[in-house]
């Protein structure tokens, strides 16, 4: 049996579950997620989660379309809908989906996405839980792997929000006093 997805105000089969490919979530990461445990059917330290995806959102200006406590509906929602024992709710929030592809935020009457959608896992009982995992460092690469032509380009939404709030047309990028790149064009 297919479960059921959250889409916009919709409970879905995942399988119909489907976004704008004009989505900004999907054009430019210009979105925020989080991922919510379910232990025996119910949400595991939840309120920290939604804590922090408003702080989140906050920062990037993004609007929720639902209340923080209307989500928690939603996800609870999903848990029964889906006879989830034990495993995860992950949601996402996007600035949604625009006209066409621009930097900037949009200027007007666009309504951000929210989808949500359940997954089984066996958290308590993951060979992991009981034996540990070995872990490695390594750098942290998130914001410093520009050469990559990534579509994780929300540092650069965010640079080019900036300028239009600035009044200008392009924002450089600045490391150790040297432009390394514009919001959406090579300095070069």
């Amino acid at each position: 049996m297919d479960s059921i997805a959250y889409v916009n105000g919709s409970f879905v089969p995942l399988s119909d579950a489907k976004v704008s490919i004009l989505d900004r979530g999907f054009l430019f990461a210009d979105g925020i997620y989080e991922v919510s445990a379910v232990l025996d059917g119910k949400l595991v330290d939840n309120a920290s989660h939604l804590a922090r995806l408003e702080r989140s959102v906050g920062e990037i200006e993004l609007a929720l379309p639902e209340t923080t406590a209307r989500i928690q509906e939603i996800q609870k929602e999903l848990i029964a809908r889906n006879n989830l024992v034990n495993g995860m709710v992950y949601l996402e929030v996007t600035r949604g989906a625009d006209s066409g592809r621009d930097f900037a935020f949009p200027k007007g009457g666009v309504k951000p996405t929210l989808i949500m959608f359940t997954s089984v896992k066996d958290i308590i009982n993951a060979p992991s839980a009981k034996t540990g995992i070995g872990v490695i460092t390594v750098p942290d690469l998130r914001w410093a792997r520009r050469d990559i032509k990534s579509v994780a380009l929300l540092a650069q939404v965010l640079a080019k929000q900036a300028a239009a709030v600035a009044g200008a047309g392009e924002a450089w990028m600045i490391e150790d006093g040297k432009v390394t790149e514009g919001g959406s064009s090579s300095c070069f």
